[in-house]
C-alpha cells in the first residue's frame, strides 16, 4: 500500500496565475454534502473561471477524493496542519542532513513571543503581519520553532504573558498544537490568485488574511456557519479540558485558563481574515450579528443564499396520495445530523400513520459506529420493514416517491436538501437550525409573504417532529399547499442563476453573457 495518506495534488496552471484560490477547511474534497457540495457548485457554476483550491487537513488521517473534479478546477493541494509545508532550500535540508539544529536568537524569540500574545489577545492584522514579517524574513522557522532547544523558553515567555495562572503542562501541549497549526499556514507555499476566497474564517481564513499581507490581493471569505461559534461549542463540550482557574466574581475572566486561550485564538483568527477580508459573505442575515461582534466592517457584509437548478427539481412529478405515505431523510448518518431523533420520531409515527415509509438517504462511512448504533436502535424498535437506510442516492429518483422531507439537524447553515425539496414542491419539517426557519417561513421582508413552505420544531424534540410530519402525511391539502409555497420561494430567491451572478459581481467578473 502506499504510505500517501491523502488526494494527490496536481497543477495544470504552468506556473500561471489562476482567477480564483479558494481556501477550505475539513471539508472538499474529502467529505460529501454540506460545503463540499455548494463549492463543487461553485466550482462549476463559473465553467469559464479556473480555480484552484487548498484544502486545510489534519495529518494522519486516509482520505480519498468524494467529488470528480471539474474541468476548470486546475490545481488542487492539500495543506496538513501543524506539519512544515514548505519545500526546503539545499542548504536547509544539507542542515537537517549534518544535524545542524536551526536556532533563533533572543531578542527574535522575546518579539515573536509579544507578537503572538498581541495576535492572539487582539486578532489584529497588524499584529500578524509582525508574526509572518519574523517568518518571511527567515529570522523564524517551523523546525525551530517546534523543535529547537530554545523552544522551552518561548513555549515559558508566552505562558508568562497568556495563562501565568493555569497549569503550566497543560499549556505546553496546547502551544505545540496552537503554533504547529498557525506557523504550518503562515510557511506554505502559497501560489499567485486574482481572488482569494475562504469558505470559513478558522485556519482557512488565516491563509486569507497572510494572502492579503503577502500580495495585497482581493479577498473574500463567505461562512456557512459561524467557524468561531462552532468552535467554542465544541471546547466547551470537550472533556480533554477541565476549567482549573477560579476567577470568583470576576465577569471579565481576565485570568485565562486552557479554553480561554484556545477560543480567543479561534476569535482572533477571524477578526484578522475579517480585517483582511474585501467582502464578507454568508448564507443568510442571523448570522450577520456574530461576524460584527468580533469587528467584521458592516459596510462589507453580505447576504448570498445557496442556489439549485431550479428547473430539475420541479420537473419531478408530485408523489401519488394513493401510494404509502413517505417520508426521508437526506444527509450523512453523522452525530450532527441527529439521525437517532428522526428514528425515534419514526417509531412514534408509524402508529398513527398506516403503511408508513421512511428513508434515511446517505452515506454510512463517515461515522461507521455511529451509523453502526442507528441501525442497531432501528432493528430494536421494529423499524426494519418500515425504514430504510439507502446509502447515498440520487436525490432526483428518492424524490419522486416522497411525500414530505425531513431534517432533525443539531446545526446547519441553509441546508441544499430544503432547497431541493421545495423546489420540487415537497414540504418539510425541520429543527430550528441556520435558515431553516426564514427558508419555511420567509424573510421578515419577504413581500408578498408567500406563506409556510413547512413546519418548524426544536431540536431534540421527538414529539414535535412526530406530530408535525403528521400533520402533513395525513393532510394532502394542506400538504400540496405548503409545497407550493415553498417551490414559489425557491424559485424566487434560491436559483444557481441568482447566486452565479451574486459571485462573478464579487469576483469582479462580467455576466455570463458577457463572457461568451
Amino acid at each position: 500500500m502506499s504510505p500517501f495518506r491523502g488526494v494527490p495534488a496536481f497543477d495544470r496552471t504552468r506556473g500561471k496565475s489562476c482567477d480564483i484560490c479558494l481556501i477550505v477547511e475539513g471539508c472538499y474534497p474529502h467529505i460529501a454534502g454540506g460545503v463540499s457540495t455548494w463549492v463543487d457548485w461553485l466550482i462549476r457554476s463559473q465553467p469559464d473561471v479556473t480555480f484552484r483550491v487548498l484544502s486545510i487537513v489534519v495529518p494522519g488521517e486516509e482520505r480519498r477524493a468524494r467529488f470528480e473534479f471539474p474541468n476548470n478546477l486546475v490545481a488542487f493541494r492539500e495543506i496538513a496542519l501543524g506539519q512544515d509545508n514548505t519545500t526546503p532550500s539545499p542548504q536547509r535540508l544539507l542542515d537537517f542532513l549534518s544535524g545542524k539544529k536551526q536556532e533563533f536568537d533572543s531578542k527574535h524569540r522575546e518579539e515573536l513571543a509579544d507578537n503572538l500574545c498581541r495576535f492572539i489577545l487582539t486578532g489584529s492584522l497588524d499584529d500578524l503581519e509582525a508574526v509572518f514579517s519574523l517568518v518571511r524574513g527567515g529570522k523564524v522557522k517551523l523546525a525551530a520553532i517546534i523543535h529547537d532547544r530554545h523552544t522551552f523558553e518561548l513555549v515559558c515567555a508566552t505562558y508568562r504573558r497568556l495563562m501565568p495562572y493555569g497549569i503550566f503542562e497543560d499549556f505546553y501541549w496546547a502551544w505545540h498544537s496552537l503554533m504547529g497549526g498557525l506557523f504550518s499556514i503562515l510557511t506554505t507555499s502559497l501560489e499567485p490568485a486574482r481572488t482569494y476566497h475562504a469558505i470559513s474564517t478558522g485556519y482557512a481564513g488565516l491563509l486569507l488574511a497572510r494572502a492579503k499581507l503577502e500580495f495585497g490581493a482581493h479577498t473574500i471569505v463567505t461562512e456557512h456557519g459561524i467557524y468561531t461559534n462552532e468552535r467554542r461549542i465544541e471546547l466547551l463540550m470537550a472533556d480533554w479540558l477541565v476549567d482549573t482557574i477560579d476567577n470568583g466574581y470576576r465577569l471579565d475572566r481576565t485570568r485565562l485558563d486552557l479554553r480561554d486561550v484556545w477560543v480567543r485564538s479561534f476569535e482572533s483568527y477571524a477578526r484578522a481574515c475579517y480585517q483582511a477580508s474585501d467582502k464578507i459573505t454568508t448564507l443568510f442575515s442571523d448570522n450577520q450579528p456574530l461576524q460584527r461582534e468580533l469587528g467584521a466592517d458592516p459596510a462589507r457584509l453580505e447576504v448570498i443564499p445557496n442556489g439549485i437548478d431550479f428547473e430539475r427539481f420541479a420537473a419531478i412529478d408530485e408523489a401519488p396520495d394513493d401510494g404509502r405515505p413517505t417520508v426521508a431523510l437526506v444527509g450523512r448518518v453523522v452525530p450532527i445530523k441527529d439521525i437517532k431523533t428522526f428514528i425515534a420520531a419514526i417509531a412514534q409515527l408509524r402508529q398513527r400513520v398506516p403503511d408508513l415509509r421512511a428513508f434515511i438517504a446517505g452515506p454510512t462511512d463517515e461515522d461507521e459506529a455511529y451509523a453502526s448504533e442507528c441501525q442497531a436502535m432501528c432493528e430494536e424498535l421494529g423499524l426494519t420493514e418500515t425504514l430504510t437506510f439507502t446509502g447515498r442516492v440520487n436525490v432526483i429518483d428518492l424524490l419522486r416517491d416522497v411525500h414530505v422531507i425531513a431534517l432533525t439537524s443539531l446545526s446547519e447553515a441553509q441546508p441544499l436538501t430544503v432547497l431541493e425539496a421545495g423546489a420540487a414542491g415537497r414540504p418539510c419539517v425541520t429543527t430550528n437550525v441556520g435558515a431553516c426557519r426564514e427558508m419555511l417561513e420567509g424573510a421578515s421582508d419577504e413581500d408578498p409573504h408567500l406563506g409556510p413552505g413547512g413546519i418548524v420544531t426544536d431540536i431534540l424534540n421527538v414529539d414535535q417532529i412526530a406530530k408535525a410530519l403528521e400533520a402533513l402525511l395525513s393532510d394532502p391539502e394542506q400538504r400540496r399547499a405548503y409545497g407550493r409555497a415553498l417551490q414559489e420561494r425557491v424559485k424566487r430567491y434560491y436559483t444557481t442563476p441568482i447566486s452565479r451572478r451574486r459571485y462573478r459581481a464579487i469576483y469582479g467578473l462580467p455576466s455570463m453573457a458577457e463572457a461568451v
